[in-house]
């Protein structure tokens, strides 16, 4: 069953929703060498001191905070040792209104990296359709969409999490994990679950190395 064939007026509705998380995880550990290559690219980052930023609109903008701190923090043993170093993009309200307000909304994240992005630095974007689809505001996520065609006109590395049949995003970044689910909650909560997972892995890795990170 998928999330979005669950019966919520149904006595059922928590374990048919959590057997179908357990049927969607299935699938996508089939994703092994994918949420690999990501892992890589994030070490390699840290490796070389670059900066990590993360995008995405909504219920992925709080997953991009959330994966970010973890990034910078949880991954360190004490303190005393180096992170990733790691941005959200749509943390900062004033700066996120002020981009909007005069530049609109499809320009907000790639303005930032004109500032921010040098060669060489990571953008990971979360997005439940990957840029496909729309609504009242017109298509999804095209704010997205441009950063990450930026990142890679930058020489950038971009990572995508996104959902459903992945979206343009499956096709412009790097590495993009897709998550077999066509719902909403099914796709966010496991970009939760993908982003703690990628955070234990480099957890390990930067503290079997502790000396090789912030070269840059």
């Amino acid at each position: 069953m998928n999330a979005k064939d669950i019966d919520w007026g149904s006595q059922n509705y928590a374990s048919e929703y959590l057997l179908s998380i357990a049927d969607i995880s299935i699938l996508l550990s089939e994703q092994q060498d994918l949420i690999n290559d990501a892992v890589r690219i994030l070490f390699e980052s840290w490796v070389q001191g670059g900066t990590v930023f993360v995008i995405g609109n909504g219920g992925s903008a709080s997953t991009a905070t959330h994966f970010c701190a973890d990034m910078f923090k949880t991954v360190i043993e004490s303190p005393g040792g180096k992170g990733i170093k790691a941005l959200a993009l749509s943390d900062n309200v004033p700066l996120v209104s002020a981009l909007v307000n005069d530049w609109g909304w499809e320009n907000l994240y790639k303005a930032q990296l004109e500032t921010l992005m040098r060669k060489g630095d990571v953008v990971a974007a979360f997005s439940v359709h990957g840029g496909s689809g729309s609504d009242k505001a017109g298509k999804w996520s095209q704010n997205l969409l441009r950063a990450l065609q930026f990142a890679k006109e930058m020489g950038g590395t971009t990572i995508g999490f996104s959902g459903f049949d992945g979206g343009a995003m499956k096709e412009l970044c790097d590495v993009c994990i897709v998550v077999p689910a066509d719902s909403t909650p099914a796709v966010e909560s496991m970009h939760s679950v993908l982003a703690h997972l990628i955070t234990f892995r480099l957890k390990h890795l930067i503290n079997s190395k502790p000396e090789e990170g912030g070269a840059r």
